[in-house]
């Protein structure tokens, strides 16, 4: 967790991260999956100085509950491809649309 963050905001990491490890998930595993959430509440409230696109426009993580874990009929959102796109440093990704986007990233 970033320094400075509230007592509930540590509260909802370790209860998210206590979760993931009820599933069977590793603690590395866990510990991300929490932060990533957590992070992404942050940024949904204005707590935070950056926050991506998709972490703003997006629904937020407790509504959506897995409805999207990349394995449903439609996988994963543009927005979601188009940041894996950006981490991977894939070229002419903004011109790209949604298959082309799958393609590029092997998917």
């Amino acid at each position: 967790m970033p320094r400075g963050s509230s007592p509930k905001r540590e509260r909802q990491y370790e209860h998210i991260k206590d979760s993931a490890l009820e599933r069977g998930e590793s603690e590395d595993r866990a510990k991300e999956i929490a932060a990533r959430t957590v992070n992404k509440e942050r940024a949904r409230h204005g707590e935070s100085k950056t926050a991506s696109r998709s972490s703003i426009q997006d629904v937020s993580s407790g509504h959506r509950g897995g409805k999207r874990s990349h394995t449903g009929a439609q996988g994963p959102t543009y927005d979601q491809l188009y940041n894996e796109a950006k981490h991977r440093n894939v070229k002419g990704r903004s011109k790209m649309n949604k298959k082309q986007l799958e393609h590029a990233l092997g998917r």
